[in-house]
């Protein structure tokens, strides 16, 4: 059940053991897993996304052959004790993060360094809000923080106009789509200062960007995360149970197996791995020959032996550093690379980590007709009540 844990009921804002929901689960001698889960409606349109979750969390283990879902329907008495367990947990527990719990939120790992994480996170980033989603992005890097310079996003962070003691991203515009940024390099007075912070400074700062930044509505949070399963991990994976994993590596042996680190660290925190991106898989020159520089089989093998799909390979282009240095991200433009972003962006959405749809849930649904009759009260005559 420590795994279900992970998987939150986005109406309620918590986990769906603790709301009651996950009723148990069985395991076969062939590997097949078998898990009861009480909505608190049957058309809940949450549903599929419940059952996408559970699915891609509890299939990824070793051993595991199939996972089926049986579902029934919390009781009357079940779904108030839900809803008033949802409701005390935000009245009498501060909420951890400002994080809405609609938003899709996404690490994106790695085992070393020099792989290309943070490109693509702000190619992935930018390819999203190109879509017309509203994107914020993290850069967790404490240390190397490299965001701002590839989205192209300067300026100091501010507080909120209105008061509130927050702090407000800087934005950037793509398309119908918004980007919203965050990162160590905008509160520093040059891009070459050093920080030479350690454990707990490290947390806290990454703690203040999630708890004090004003993300507002955001679709999806793309987090660039330090390499390796340090800290700042360890950190994110206890505030952000919800958060999913995307592991990058090169074709090269060395950097698979120093990725499947970041794979362990995952499933040690209960956190799911969407999948693996293969980095700088090959080059091809102007005569057509393509060449493997880093060698070839890596981001396939790890994604084997993590039991995971490889969401797609981008090819080494020089454009995809050149658009990093002027702020300008390739998957915006045009080429194989782009391409490449583009295809996975497009599965992200469709399959892997698809946005949240909220209308028709019961939680929504029940406080609409509490304002309804709210106001029906308020207009009645005195003498009508």
């Amino acid at each position: 059940m420590g795994l279900l844990r992970g998987v939150i009921d986005p109406e309620l804002g918590s986990d769906i053991v603790d709301l009651g929901m996950a009723k148990g689960a069985t395991v076969s001698p062939e590997g097949e897993v078998v898990v009861t889960i009480a909505l608190t409606t049957a058309g809940c349109p949450l549903r599929a996304q419940i059952q996408r979750d559970i699915r891609a969390r509890i299939g990824s283990l070793p051993g595991v052959t199939a996972v089926r879902l049986d579902w029934t329907e919390l009781t009357a008495e079940e779904k108030s004790a839900a809803m008033a367990k949802a409701r005390w947990n935000v009245r009498e527990s501060a909420p951890e993060t400002a994080i809405p719990p609609t938003t899709r939120v996404i690490t994106v790992a790695s085992g070393k360094g020099g792989v290309g994480k943070s490109s693509v996170t702000v190619n992935l980033a930018a390819a999203l809000a190109a879509k017309g989603f509203t994107v914020g992005v993290l850069d967790a890097d404490i240390w190397g923080f490299s965001v701002p310079r590839m989205l192209g996003v300067e300026g100091r962070l501010q507080g909120a106009a209105d008061g509130e003691k927050k702090i407000v991203p800087n934005v950037k515009p793509i398309g119908s789509g918004l980007l919203k940024v965050v990162s160590m390099g905008f509160l520093v007075d040059n891009e070459e200062d050093a920080l030479m912070w350690r454990g707990l400074m490290l947390n806290r700062a990454v703690q203040h960007f999630l708890e004090d930044v004003a993300w507002g509505d955001i679709d999806y949070l793309l987090i660039d995360m330090p390499p390796g399963t340090g800290d700042v991990q360890m950190g994110l994976a206890r505030m952000l149970p919800r958060a999913e994993m995307i592991i990058v590596t090169t074709p090269a042996v060395s950097a698979q197996k120093v990725a499947i680190r970041a794979a362990t660290m995952a499933r040690k925190s209960y956190l799911r791995i969407v999948g693996v991106i293969e980095n700088m898989s090959s080059f091809r020159c102007d005569h057509g020959e393509e060449y493997a520089l880093f060698g070839a089989g890596g981001g396939e093998t790890l994604a084997r032996d993590a039991g995971v799909p490889l969401l797609g390979s981008i090819p080494i282009e020089a454009s995809v550093a050149a658009g990093g240095d002027a702020g300008e991200p390739i998957a915006l433009g045009a080429g194989p690379a782009a391409e490449a972003f583009r295809a996975i962006a497009d599965l992200i959405v469709e399959e892997a980590v698809p946005p949240v749809a909220m209308a028709g849930c019961s939680a929504r649904m029940l406080d609409a007709a509490v304002v309804a009759l709210d106001e029906l009260d308020a207009a009645a005559p005195a003498d009508s009540i």
